[in-house]
């Protein structure tokens, strides 16, 4: 099959430059965008104020910060300087959507996929400060036109000279230099506008941001992520994983692989028994991450995945949310995990304290209602007969009860940020097997892993 990439020096690139926008690289012009923000925020106030008022409303203050435009605006600008001001949106929209105003949840949702890639030149300034000028001549090829875009960096795919075929991840300028401050403006911002309920703590979740984007944008610390997995799943060859290429990486440069195959959300027309086979083997590695390896790949992003159909492979990429978890804390959802298997909230009780999600004096009634949520959020782990994905309504379980706790003033506890990337890592295998509607069983597969009898080869079974 012919590679579609695009020359080395291409005199006319209409699609990528259609679709760039340079990201501000400098403290200066991020916070002066910042500053559009906010202004373009304040005049959608106004505007929005003297409409209502020509109508004969007296419109409160909230009311006019919390429209769709304004959102919008956020999101948008947001979208634009991509790095921690963006993580900060995503972050938000997982981890607080049930508790954010809806037209701002539904917003910020698009940053999950909203960003806009860089153009030509500043690749090639990226590039150039990564590898030293002349960069060019080690590729046949090289596309300007990325295959992604995210929150930090974009990939694109080259060919060396040497015959290697690869996708090269380049980071953004300034995303790293930039975390700490960009953080803290864009959470200030956001509180100053209105955008976010007062009572709302999200003193956690601001610093999980800073601390997931400073490791994930040391290129040189995801690729070693990338080579741990590639060790530790040496026994499961139903798992593809991209080689490291560690001549051409680098802080702001990641070189692997550049491995095909199709989107995992392609396969919900597949049969039923490759559908069952691919979340078969994402639920065994989730167990084998944290009780096993205790490093977690913490990012459920469903463009993490891909199958390969020729081999029925399942593809796994991006390890930058790779977190490594302390015995101490595994042991604890180990404990948690079993006893919802057990239907023991006893010991549900015990896991859930020692892991931090309630204090040894919160009220009863909260610890029941956590334990409630903790039931369902592990439903799937307590049915020996299997779980049918395609007709749960698990999410929407777990939502409502997290929306009944949250409003509950008398109740505030924020878990360690290590059980909220578990939950988001559980939650987002959940919705991928409720998209792809399969049939699995994963008590099956945490008794084997929890109570095991005999080894087994991971990862190797086949339709």
């Amino acid at each position: 099959m012919p590679r579609k990439t695009v020359p080395l020096n291409p005199d006319d690139d209409h699609t990528s430059r259609a679709a760039a926008m340079a990201v501000p690289s400098g403290r200066g012009a991020r916070l002066v965008r910042l500053g559009w923000m906010a202004t373009g925020i304040a005049g959608g106030m106004l505007a929005e104020g003297a409409r209502q008022l020509a109508q004969g409303n007296r419109p409160q203050i909230k009311d006019l910060l919390l429209t769709p435009a304004n959102a919008r605006r956020m999101a948008d600008q947001l979208a634009k300087l991509r790095g921690a001001a963006m993580k900060v949106g995503q972050l938000l929209s997982m981890e607080s959507g049930d508790l954010l105003p809806p037209v701002l949840s539904d917003i910020l949702a698009r940053l999950r996929s909203d960003a806009r890639a860089m153009p030509k030149a500043q690749i090639k300034a990226v590039l150039e400060a990564s590898w030293g000028k002349g960069w060019e001549a080690q590729f046949s090829h090289f596309s300007f036109t990325p295959l992604a875009a995210a929150s930090i960096g974009q990939v694109h795919r080259a060919q060396t000279r040497d015959g290697r075929d690869l996708a090269i991840k380049i980071q953004y300028p300034g995303v790293r230099e930039s975390i700490d401050s960009d953080v803290d403006n864009v959470a200030g911002l956001l509180r100053l506008s209105g955008l976010l309920p007062k009572n709302m703590d999200i003193k956690p979740l601001l610093r999980d941001a800073k601390r997931q984007l400073h490791d994930e944008s040391d290129y040189l610390k995801e690729g070693g992520f990338l080579q741990r997995y590639r060790d530790l799943l040496v026994d499961a060859p139903a798992f593809a994983l991209p080689r490291l290429h560690a001549d051409l990486t680098t802080h702001s440069v990641l070189a692997m692989d550049y491995m095909a195959g199709v989107p995992i959300e392609s396969l919900m027309d597949a049969p039923q028994a490759v559908r069952n086979r691919v979340m078969d083997l994402l639920f065994d590695l989730l167990l084998r991450e944290v009780f096993e390896f205790r490093l977690v790949q913490t990012d459920p992003n469903f463009a993490n995945y891909r199958y390969d159909p020729a081999t029925g492979q399942l593809i796994l990429l991006d390890f930058g949310a790779t977190r490594v978890y302390k015995a101490a804390m595994a042991n604890h959802f180990k404990q948690l995990v079993k006893g919802a298997m057990l239907h023991d909230r006893a010991a549900m009780r015990a896991a859930c304290l020692a892991i931090g999600y309630f204090e040894a004096s919160t009220q009863d009634r909260h610890v029941q209602t956590v334990l409630d949520i903790g039931a369902q959020a592990l439903e799937p782990f307590s049915r020996k007969d299997g779980y049918d994905f395609g007709t749960s309504d698990l999410p929407e379980r777990i939502r409502s009860g997290v929306i009944a706790l949250g409003m509950d003033r008398e109740f505030w506890t924020v878990p360690p940020t290590e059980a909220m990337l578990l939950e988001r890592k559980f939650g987002g295998l959940y919705l991928l097997a409720i998209r792809l509607k399969a049939q699995v069983n994963p008590y099956a597969l945490a008794e084997a892993a929890l109570f095991p009898r005999k080894p087994r080869l991971r990862g190797s079974n086949q339709v």
